[in-house]
């Protein structure tokens, strides 16, 4: 008595020619070998990416602000993202330099929204890091998503009616 073949389990009608499952499979596996090796060379990548020798540290960024937010009567620059974040890594020196020339005239102040998830929250962030410049009435006019370079953060504070401290 001989059986009937299962659906798409059937001969491809030469003798010792695999069935089309066992192809897709292959295939398929092949694929997902691939897939890993990129993304284990994308890791590599990412791991060997590290400071040189003998370069400082970036500063660590701190959530050390207590207080309303925005500052009221001041101009305020808050700065959501997270200590684990490149692009906020890139920006703490900015944000520390900035935090101390402009400690009279405005304030500069981070927030680490994977330690803070409300502030996240509460100030409807997406993507980080996200910066949020506010008026000295506290209106939020500007929100930026990604690095922003110190020039611009100086630019848009002078916008602001803040003049840059000497040496910036």
């Amino acid at each position: 008595m001989e059986k009937e073949p299962f659906e798409g389990n059937e001969p491809d009608g030469q003798e010792g020619q695999q069935p089309a499952w066992r192809k897709k499979l292959r295939t398929n596996a092949v694929l997902v070998v691939l897939v890993l090796a990129a993304i284990g060379a994308v890791v590599s990548q990412l791991e060997s990416w590290q400071r040189p020798k003998g370069e400082p540290a970036l500063p660590a960024l701190e959530s050390h602000f207590q207080g309303p937010l925005p500052v009221p009567g001041m101009v305020t620059m808050v700065d959501l993202g997270a200590d684990a974040c490149i692009p906020c890594k890139l920006m703490a020196p900015i944000l520390a330099k900035l935090e101390k020339a402009y400690a009279d005239k405005a304030a500069i102040v981070f927030i680490d929204v994977w330690k803070d998830r409300q502030a996240a929250r509460q100030f409807g962030i997406r993507i980080i890091p996200t910066q949020i410049f506010y008026d000295e009435n506290g209106r939020e006019v500007l929100r930026h998503e990604g690095f922003l370079d110190e020039k611009s953060i100086v630019e848009q504070l002078g916008k602001l009616g803040v003049r840059p401290p000497a040496g910036l």
